[in-house]
């Protein structure tokens, strides 16, 4: 990233704000004007051709002014943007725009898209979280009236997944006791995957096969888990058709192709998963500008993303997707509201 003086980060901040706001080029006189710059419009050209050398902005047309390039829009957000907090109201007043009237998690996660996508007007994804990584939180055996078993999963993230055991001989009440002891020691805060290899490791350990309790306990486990299905996350888009209205604002009619293969992409969830995958390892606020997402399609884009977690571990990803022109301050204070509310909800489930 250059360095740059205090006079060539105004005048930055200044065109990057204008064209945000208004899609257009913006030359000198309107940034003297407009954003209290005490310069002459000449020392304004001279600064600002010194900032397309630099590969921060650029001119569309020959007599026209300038707009950031994507290097200038990275340069703005990460240095220049002041991201507002939200006031005690405004976090109150958009806590009531998202009910969570469900119980069911995948429910309350669509919730939040379609409220999101309403409020930022634009696309978002949420990624849920995903099953084999999410934390085994509590293991409960139900003894029912014919003799069977119900075994009883609950993750962190709220999920509870329930599988009938018919064991081979009968379980007494106290044996149940002691296997749920153990298997709550053996495998508390591990991760469904974890416990998979875990289960399979000792049930071919020598050692099990000396000890009955933990034989018996590790076989209806492994039972158990056959009631969490191993699949990839489920990732949920909302407001697809915010896309199309924005391509419209342009002026100009959409590439039909280009339209196409938008919203070919937005319908392809590995591809999505792969690019929201790259928050999960880091943190705070994510943005991919442009070609920073590595997917074509969405190279006019961007993407403003965070984890939500259960306990300490990021079990989910949302994102915004929306043009390059976006209220990024806006769009970030959105989702990352959003992000908390989405992690209070996953741990009170």
């Amino acid at each position: 990233m250059p360095e740059l003086n205090s006079r060539a980060r105004k005048i930055l901040s200044a065109i990057t704000q204008e064209y945000l706001v208004t899609g257009q080029a913006v030359g000198s006189r309107r940034i003297t004007r407009r954003y209290g710059v005490d310069l002459s419009p000449a020392t304004v050209r001279n600064v600002m051709s010194d900032l397309e050398e630099l590969g921060l902005l650029r001119q569309p047309h020959t007599s026209a002014g300038r707009i950031p390039t994507t290097q200038g829009l990275r340069f703005f957000v990460d240095s220049l943007l002041k991201v507002r907090q939200l006031s005690q109201k405004e976090r109150e007043d958009l806590a009531n725009r998202y009910s969570f009237s469900s119980t069911e998690l995948d429910t309350a996660l669509r919730e939040a898209g379609k409220v999101l996508s309403e409020l930022s007007t634009h696309t978002v994804v949420v990624v849920a979280p995903r099953v084999e990584l999410d934390v085994l939180q509590h293991i409960e055996f139900v003894r029912l009236p014919d003799g069977s078993i119900l075994a009883v999963l609950v993750n962190k993230s709220g999920r509870v997944f329930n599988k009938i055991i018919r064991p081979e001989s009968p379980i007494s009440d106290d044996e149940l006791e002691r296997i749920h002891t153990y298997l709550n020691q053996r495998l508390d805060g591990k991760s469904l995957s974890e416990v998979r290899a875990l289960v399979a490791k000792e049930l071919s350990d020598e050692r099990t096969r000396y000890d009955a309790l933990a034989q018996r306990a590790l076989l209806l486990q492994a039972q158990a888990l056959s009631a969490v299905p191993q699949e990839k996350a489920e990732v949920i888009v909302e407001g697809q058709a915010n896309l199309l209205g924005h391509l419209l604002e342009d002026g100009q009619p959409p590439d039909p192709d280009r339209l196409k293969a938008l919203f070919r992409t937005l319908e392809d969830r590995a591809v999505l998963l792969r690019l929201l995958e790259q928050t999960e390892a880091a943190t705070g606020i994510q943005i991919f500008i442009g070609a920073e997402s590595a997917i074509p399609e969405l190279a006019d884009h961007s993407v403003v993303a965070s984890t939500f977690e259960a306990g300490d571990m990021a079990v989910g990803v949302l994102g915004v997707i929306g043009p390059t022109r976006m209220n990024y301050a806006r769009i970030i204070s959105l989702v990352d509201f959003t992000a908390q509310l989405l992690t209070s909800v996953v741990g009170r489930r």
